[in-house]
C-alpha cells in the first residue's frame, strides 16, 4: 500500500512590523540605510523564498492597526528595531504594546530584533531600563547561549558562544513569567528571550541578523555625530574611516587585513551562520503552525 505523500506547507505569508516612527525612518533614508521594515522583509524573503510579506507604521499617528482576524490571517509576525524608547509614555509606543498584546492574545509565532525583545518583554509584564553600560554598537561580542538556549529550537545548529551586529541603549532587566532567557554577554544580559503569554509565542534577540557589513555602515552614518560624542570614535574622521572599512569589506570579502582589523569573521558575514535564528524561528514554529 503507497503511503501518503507527505504535507508540504504553503508559502507563509508575514507581517512585517516596522517599530520606527516616520522621523526615525526619514533619518536612515537619508545616510543610505535600508529602513527597518524593508530590510526585514529582504531576509525573510532569504530565508523563505516565495513568502509573502505585508509592512505596517505602527509608530505614525493616525495608523489603523490590525487586531483579531486580520492578525490571525498571517503565519508568522517579525518586529523590526526601533529608534524609540519603549518605557517612555509615548503616544508612537503605547499602541505598538497594546498591538503586541493582541498578537499573543492571536496564538501566531512572532519574532524579531532589538525592539521586539523588550516590546514581547513588557506586553507579557516585564520590565526595561536604560542600560547603565550605555550604547551597544557595532558587533556584539561573546554573545553565550545558556543552558535553555543551548536546547532551544531557536538556536539549532548556531555556534554555542557568536559575534552579533547591535546598536540599542536599552535593555531588558525584568522577565515576565514565561519568558525564558536564552543568550546574554557581558554588556546585556538579555541577548535572546522566548516570552509565552496568553498562549502566544515570541522569539526574539537583542541584536540583528537582518544587518550586513553595508548596513551597519550605513547606520553608523547615521548615529555618526551622536557615535563620536559618546566616544566610539576620537572624531568624525575616524568614524567615517570606519564607516569606509565596513563599506569595502562589505564588497570584497576577501579583505582578510580589514576583517582581522574590525575583528569579524564568518559569525556575522557568513549569512548561513548569521541568519540560522531566523530560519529555526520560521521551519520550527511557522510552518508546522501551518500544517494541518
Amino acid at each position: 500500500m503507497d503511503e501518503d505523500p507527505p504535507i508540504v506547507a504553503a508559502d507563509p505569508h508575514f507581517l512585517v512590523i516596522d517599530g520606527y516612527d516616520r522621523a526615525g525612518r526619514e533619518t536612515l533614508a537619508g545616510g543610505g540605510a535600508t529602513p527597518a521594515g524593508e530590510l526585514y522583509a529582504n531576509m525573510l524573503r532569504k530565508c523563505r523564498p516565495g513568502c509573502t510579506i505585508d509592512i505596517i507604521y505602527p509608530a505614525d499617528a493616525g495608523v489603523s492597526l490590525p487586531r483579531g482576524a486580520a492578525l490571525e490571517s498571517y503565519d508568522g509576525i517579525a518586529w523590526t528595531g526601533s529608534s524609540l524608547t519603549i518605557y517612555a509614555d509615548d503616544p508612537r509606543v503605547r499602541p505598538q504594546i497594546e498591538l503586541a498584546k493582541a498578537i499573543f492574545e492571536t496564538q501566531v509565532p512572532s519574532f524579531g530584533s532589538c525592539w521586539a525583545a523588550q516590546i514581547a518583554v513588557v506586553a507579557a509584564g516585564g520590565r526595561c531600563a536604560a542600560n547603565p553600560r550605555g550604547r551597544e554598537m557595532g558587533v556584539a561580542r561573546k554573545i553565550a547561549l545558556t543552558s535553555e538556549g543551548r536546547a532551544h529550537p531557536l538556536y539549532a545548529g548556531k555556534p554555542n558562544v557568536f559575534d552579533a551586529f547591535i546598536s540599542h541603549e536599552d535593555e531588558v532587566t525584568d522577565l515576565p513569567p514565561g519568558a525564558v532567557l536564552l543568550a546574554s554577554n557581558a554588556f546585556t544580559t538579555v541577548q535572546a528571550v522566548a516570552v509565552t503569554h496568553k498562549g502566544g509565542t515570541c522569539w526574539a534577540l537583542q541584536y540583528h541578523p537582518e544587518y550586513d557589513l553595508h548596513e551597519l555602515a550605513r547606520l553608523t552614518f547615521c548615529r555618526i555625530d551622536k557615535l563620536v560624542k559618546l566616544g566610539f570614535f576620537a572624531d568624525r574622521e575616524a568614524a567615517l574611516d570606519y564607516v569606509d572599512k565596513l563599506e569595502t569589506l562589505h564588497a570584497d570579502p576577501t579583505r582578510q587585513d580589514i576583517a582581522w582589523l574590525l575583528g569579524v569573521d564568518a559569525d556575522i558575514m557568513n549569512e548561513d551562520v548569521r541568519l540560522v535564528e531566523v530560519r529555526n524561528w520560521i521551519e520550527q514554529l511557522v510552518l508546522p503552525a501551518m500544517r494541518p
